[in-house]
């Protein structure tokens, strides 16, 4: 089975290298990194880059993987996770299982987090990313690694920070509320295939404690706590990661 993992924002696939090496440790080994354009990736001639084309492209790549006729594990992170969303609420036909963090993204009650808010802003949002463009390689960075973002990613996605600033404000203000809230009225009524909601517990984005647990509920979806991991978990806890995930694709 071809196991997918998909990156959201300001990131490339970069954030993926140590849980790719714990996954290939425990024999998965048919692994596709996708990179969302803009972030990590080139970005076509006419690219909206709204909620909805990140979703059509997500659905034309796994279409090319999926052509053999064997859907994909998908996995996805912060706005990658959105798209995984986008696509199990038109075509869940292409995915055989899906784990994502994220999940309160689409719960009834989310708000987007202040640094979201900013940017779904008129003028303000413009000139956040002006700051962010600002800000050195070096001390950009020193910024993510607090975070818990290895300095191989850091680095990474500090080379690739002009391209994703085209895509940031038009994603974002796509996404704005309802919209997620849309899409989770949605997918609790689509006959999903099983799924892993992964909880890291210290996730400043995703709203209160507990939201995880009930949107895994509410989608039919097992929930995977990670007491005391942040957003990059795959960089904080590769290994404990790996486990759940190999744990999860070992039950289906």
């Amino acid at each position: 089975m071809t196991t997918v993992l998909i990156h959201g924002n300001p990131e490339t696939d970069a954030i993926w290298t140590d849980l790719v090496c714990e996954l290939t440790d425990r024999s998965v080994t048919d692994l596709v990194l996708l990179s969302p354009p803009g972030f990590g990736a080139s970005i076509p001639d006419g690219w909206g880059a709204t909620q909805l084309e990140y979703r059509d492209w997500l659905i034309a790549e796994l279409e090319d993987l999926t052509s053999g006729g064997n859907p994909v594990d998908l996995v996805g992170h912060d706005w990658g996770a959105g798209h995984v969303f986008g696509v199990l609420a038109t075509r869940p036909d292409l995915v055989h299982s899906w784990a994502c963090d994220c999940t309160g993204l689409v719960h009834p009650d989310y708000q987007w987090h202040d640094l979201a808010q900013l940017w779904q802003t008129p003028d303000v949002g413009e000139q956040v990313l002006d700051g962010m463009g600002a800000v050195s390689r070096e001390d950009w960075i020193a910024n993510m690694g607090t975070n818990g973002v290895t300095k191989a990613a850091a680095a990474d996605m500090a080379d690739a920070l002009e391209a994703m600033t085209d895509c940031i404000l038009p994603l974002y203000r796509s996404g704005a509320q309802p919209a997620m809230i849309e899409l989770g009225k949605i997918l609790v009524n689509t006959n999903l295939p099983p799924g892993l909601a992964l909880d890291p517990t210290e996730d400043p984005y995703v709203g209160p404690p507990g939201r995880a647990a009930e949107m895994a509920d509410r989608l039919g979806a097992c929930h995977a706590p990670m007491d005391g991991a942040g957003h990059w978990w795959m960089m904080e806890r590769p290994d404990e990661a790996a486990d759940l995930l190999v744990g999860f694709w070992a039950s289906l």
